[in-house]
């Protein structure tokens, strides 16, 4: 299968994890029945996006109780579920961690953020994970069909030779659950998205949480999906929506194709290496 639908689920944040839980179980029901084989939630989505959260709300993957949720609920469905990220407790350490269900509930890859989100524009936005958590070490991809697919987490898509190492391993598509923030959302949200899309010709999605004023830290909305000619195939607005778009490897071969900057590279004077 050389195409098929996907589902970016922009979920508002509610009280309690279970009812994020409950959200989310709910939105993916309603996008599986409008046939989407692959369905992407967002970053953070069980719980408050802050460092004072993190250690209150972490499980372990996929020991957990989100995770339990997530795998009953894509083998019930027989769909790809991206479980957007949560945090998740391996020993005494915590990770921001994306992982990713089969269509019999096996979990088929995890991803642990690896560049952390520290930022501080004064007067605009101020964050600091990494004084609680603890970044990846390794890149990660699963397959439905011929597609492979690599995972990435919010800040990491600033790094451009981050998704260019996924491209080197064959990814034809990067997802990056994500919570941009108010002031770097207008300027840099859609234009990397782009960006690494153009770049790698490869479909990117990107799935933020909805816009929710009343905590800490608000996160943008809009979530997108870019297809390999840099074009934003579907937009949300603020509030909680889902999406849905076609991802077709015909357009990544016909873009490599007629641009083959791919295959034109000067690996004679420059190189990316993964270590990983």
């Amino acid at each position: 299968m050389s195409s098929f639908k996907v589902a970016l689920v922009q979920l508002k944040g509610r009280p309690t994890k279970k009812e994020n839980i409950a959200n989310a179980i709910a939105e993916v029901r309603l996008a599986k029945d409008k046939g989407a084989r692959l369905i992407i939630l967002p970053e953070c989505f069980n719980s408050t996006y802050s460092t004072t959260e993190f250690g209150r709300n972490a499980e372990a993957i996929p020991g957990g109780e989100t995770s339990q949720a997530l795998a009953k609920l894509a083998a019930e469905l027989g769909i790809y579920l991206v479980g957007g990220s949560y945090p998740e407790r391996d020993g005494t350490k915590l990770y921001n961690t994306c992982p990713v269900f089969g269509p019999k509930g096996e979990l088929l890859c995890k991803y642990r953020k690896m560049h952390l989100f520290d930022m501080d524009i004064p007067g605009q936005v101020s964050f600091q994970e990494s004084a609680v958590l603890t970044p990846g070490e390794s890149l990660a991809t699963f397959s439905i069909g011929p597609v492979k697919i690599g995972l990435g987490i919010c800040y990491d898509k600033r790094f451009a030779e981050f998704t260019a190492c996924y491209q080197q391993l064959g990814c034809d598509m990067m997802i990056f659950p994500s919570a941009f923030d108010p002031y770097t959302g207008p300027l840099h949200w859609e234009l990397l998205g782009r960006a690494r899309a153009l770049d790698n010709q490869m479909y990117v999605a990107m799935v933020s949480p909805a816009r929710d004023p009343t905590p800490e830290y608000v996160a943008y909305g809009h979530s997108l999906l870019s297809d390999p000619w840099g074009r934003v195939l579907c937009r949300a607005k603020e509030d909680q929506e889902t999406l849905f778009a076609e991802v077709d490897m015909k357009v990544c071969e016909a873009v490599r194709q007629q641009i083959p900057v791919l295959r034109q590279k000067r690996t004679d004077v420059y190189e990316l290496k993964s270590k990983t």
